[in-house]
């Protein structure tokens, strides 16, 4: 009788299934550096410090990059790979009440080579793409609960 080991496992990490980790540490004045635990780091400021910034401008960043993705998979379908892009997004805040009351998006390809029925149906699986999948338009479209608690070192 013979005895038979199997070969070491590795066990291979995923790193979009490791828990991400998200903080914002104080920099500077007025002046925070955003990181996640995958090494990407943004830097966020008051407004009108070169290279950073404001919460507000990374929020529609945030909308723009998620309603981008969203929809890649089914543009790249129609268009390859190498498409390009621009996702836009603006809105004024309304500072006595410190909220976005309406965030514009603007979703800026070439289609030219398309016809017209094609175009049509791919802006339509587009949308369908981004309202199904883009976490950050439907919570922002829906709202959410932050709480928010203080750890205190004494």
């Amino acid at each position: 009788m013979s005895e038979q080991t199997a070969a070491p496992q590795t066990a291979t990490v995923d790193p979009a299934a490791e828990p991400v980790e998200l903080w914002a540490e104080r920099t500077g004045t007025r002046a925070y550096t955003g990181r996640n635990n995958r090494g990407g780091e943004v830097l966020i400021a008051s407004a009108g410090v070169p290279g950073a910034f404001t919460p507000g401008e990374l929020l529609k960043i945030a909308l723009a990059g998620c309603t981008g993705l969203s929809a890649d998979f089914t543009l790249s379908r129609r268009l390859g790979d190498s498409f390009d892009a621009t996702v836009r997004v603006s809105g004024d805040a309304d500072r006595e009440n410190e909220v976005y009351p309406e965030l514009a998006e603007s979703f800026e390809l070439d289609l030219s080579e398309l016809e017209p029925e094609a175009r049509e149906r791919l802006i339509v699986a587009a949308q369908r793409a981004v309202d199904k999948v883009c976490t950050v338009g439907r919570t922002l479209k829906a709202g959410t609960t932050v709480n928010l608690t203080f750890r205190i070192d004494e």
